[in-house]
């Protein structure tokens, strides 16, 4: 019997020995497996906005909103680079290099610029890098903080000398990375950078009422030549757009990305998407930015919210080169001011090729020179928020 004991107390051993080098390979696979999981399951640490507009729409007001925040790094309108650098191909074509462009910007990667700038290359080499509060204070340049708001000629005159590699610094430090563009016209062309796990991106979808981009657009003329001819495949000539083809393609655009944002959405956008539009944000500022701001998880500081109510409550519509002085005294002449501007046949024209823009961004059409003159007849229809924005929408699959 005690021969029987002391096998039994071996083989229990063994049994015991065995479960634990068992447990302990088990326990080292799954702490192996767990150190090898993809990073990509992590939620990334920044939040990218995309401020999606087209040209002459009120996106640089809003660009600003955005850049005076001090969590905010903006960038406005990176891709002019692209366009600048290959304006002999069409926008369709460009699309792809922009996306690329601004994935890289997203992720604090400006060596993206390599092809676009010359080798020995400053702060001043980037295009409006001086509307970008981020490159004027620490740690791009010493001359503001981050707190203060900062003023385009005097960052212009103080910080243009900093060295490139300030921007790539400084973008690294933000919790929020926002660039505004208007060169992009299809919302499909963006979802591999809203698929992406390495990018927290929403997009914010600034809309103005056609006739008012297109008095606007009749003030630079030759600014947009060139942008004119890549939009519609001219190989690099310079267009005038007095036949309206470039409004035409402008309202198709913001036509395409609101109704694949909110109709036939996939369900990647949910949450995602925000579209504004121009004439509401010159009516009520407030509101709309704590409506943006909220959208793109950032709060409204006390300074902030002093320094938007003075440039929203100026003393006069604003000169020509001041371009973030809107006043709400003259808001709703300002948002109008085509009206008295853009003879009727053109406001017809207009009309006529941006028709579905207008009906489907909640704008009312003018059937007369009477209507056209009717300042109290307001053209702005009033609108349910949830029509505009991802977060009350359901999807019906």
């Amino acid at each position: 019997p005690s021969t029987s004991m002391v096998r039994l107390r071996i083989s229990s051993t063994i049994v015991v020995v065995f479960l634990m080098i068992q447990t302990g390979f088990l326990l080292f696979m799954y702490a192996q497996h767990n150190n090898f999981l993809p990073r990509s399951e992590e939620k990334p640490s920044q939040v990218h906005i995309l401020i999606l507009s087209s040209w002459r729409s009120g996106s640089s007001f809003v660009g600003q909103l955005f850049s005076q925040h001090p969590d905010v790094f903006y960038l406005m309108e990176p891709a002019w680079h692209v366009w600048v650098t290959m304006y002999q191909n069409s926008a369709k074509v460009l699309q792809m290099s922009v996306r690329d462009l601004v994935r890289s910007v997203f992720k604090c990667d400006m060596s993206v610029f390599d092809a676009y700038m010359p080798w020995k290359r400053n702060l001043s080499d980037l295009f409006q890098w001086a509307v970008s509060r981020a490159l004027c204070s620490a740690p791009a340049c010493d001359s503001f903080q981050r707190t203060d708001i900062t003023n385009e000629m005097a960052c212009k005159t103080l910080c243009g000398k900093y060295p490139f590699s300030k921007v790539e610094e400084a973008c690294k430090t933000y919790s929020h990375v926002v660039v505004k563009e208007v060169r992009f016209f299809d919302l499909t062309v963006l979802y591999p950078l809203l698929t992406d796990a390495s990018l927290n991106l929403k997009v914010i979808h600034l809309v103005r009422d056609p006739r008012a981009v297109a008095k606007s657009r009749e003030q630079s003329v030759k600014a947009l030549a060139r942008d004119n001819g890549i939009v519609l495949s001219m190989n690099g000539t310079k267009v005038e757009d007095s036949k309206f083809k470039v409004m035409q393609e402008v309202c198709r655009s913001h036509v395409q990305i609101y109704e694949t944002a909110t109709q036939k959405s996939p369900r990647f956008l949910k949450d995602r998407y925000l579209m504004i539009r121009f004439e509401d944000l010159v009516r009520d500022p407030l509101s709309e930015i704590r409506d943006m701001y909220k959208f793109a998880d950032l709060r409204l500081t006390p300074k902030l919210e002093s320094w938007i109510y003075n440039i929203t409550h100026g003393q006069g519509a604003g000169k020509k080169k001041e371009a973030f002085k809107i006043t709400s005294r003259d808001a709703v002449n300002v948002s109008q001011a085509w009206r008295n501007i853009l003879s009727f046949q053109k406001i017809k024209k207009v009309q006529e090729v941006c028709r579905g823009a207008i009906n489907m961004l909640g704008y009312k059409l003018l059937d007369s020179e009477r209507e056209q003159k009717d300042l109290s007849l307001d053209l702005v229809l009033p609108r349910q928020r949830k029509q505009f924005s991802w977060a009350s929408f359901s999807p019906k699959n």
